[in-house]
């Protein structure tokens, strides 16, 4: 099948873009995409080799191999067809699908199914991962910004915003929770402009003289 522009998949961009930032081997790429896009993209080994075996064929970068040890290792750089094929995929501004697989969220979506209780848990769940992941993020910080310091300016602004990112999820879930939590106070508590008189009231019990204690009653 004869090469055309434009037409790689999307893991053989990222490989050949993983080269131009100077990762050189098969290793060197997955070591890199564990440090940086994993977060938000991910590639697995499987699809790392065949994609370096395609951009060689298609002239796109070129390999060698070079001794370490006992066997040869194949390194590659990026050639001038293969820049401008990197070029070309980046100034394609459009359409660009936003694809997100979040079983937390899924979870949560359907939460209303679940009790009140693991609910609840299920939110702390998902907050607690988001409130992490901005810390694993910030973490990465300093080496993103020796990087931008050096010209590299666009990984630590992908990071900023994953960051950004977790960031909101944690704080949406804190509010929520809080939000549910004032509800149910006022709930327990009930309407402090109900009379304390509950004479004629059909939910009166005998025995109950206040409102605390027919929402006491109501509550157990």
């Amino acid at each position: 099948m004869t090469y055309t522009s434009g037409s790689l998949p999307v893991p053989a961009y990222v490989v050949l873009g993983m080269v131009s930032l100077g990762a050189r081997s098969g290793y060197e790429i997955k070591r890199d995409v564990e440090r940086s896009i994993r977060f938000f993209w991910t590639i697995s080994q499987a699809q790392i080799y065949p994609s370096l075996e395609r951009l060689e064929r298609e002239g796109l970068i070129n390999g060698r191999e070079i001794p370490t040890g006992r066997r040869q290792r194949r390194v590659f750089e990026i050639t001038d067809a293969g820049r401008d094929e990197l070029r070309g995929w980046l100034a394609d501004v459009g359409p660009i699908p936003f694809e997100l697989r979040d079983l937390g969220l899924l979870k949560l979506f359907f939460a209303d199914l679940s009790s009140g209780h693991e609910a609840s848990a299920l939110l702390d769940a998902v907050r607690r991962r988001s409130q992490e992941r901005v810390v694993t993020l910030a973490a990465i910080r300093p080496a993103a910004t020796e990087a931008a310091a050096l010209g590299k300016e666009h990984p630590l602004l992908t990071l900023e915003l994953g960051i950004a990112f977790h960031q909101a999820m944690a704080d949406v879930c804190e509010r929520f929770a809080a939000e549910r939590l004032a509800a149910a106070g006022l709930a327990a508590m009930g309407d402090p402009t109900e009379p304390d008189s509950l004479m004629g009231d059909p939910g009166f019990e005998p025995g109950t003289s206040s409102l605390s204690e027919k929402r006491s009653n109501q509550l157990s």
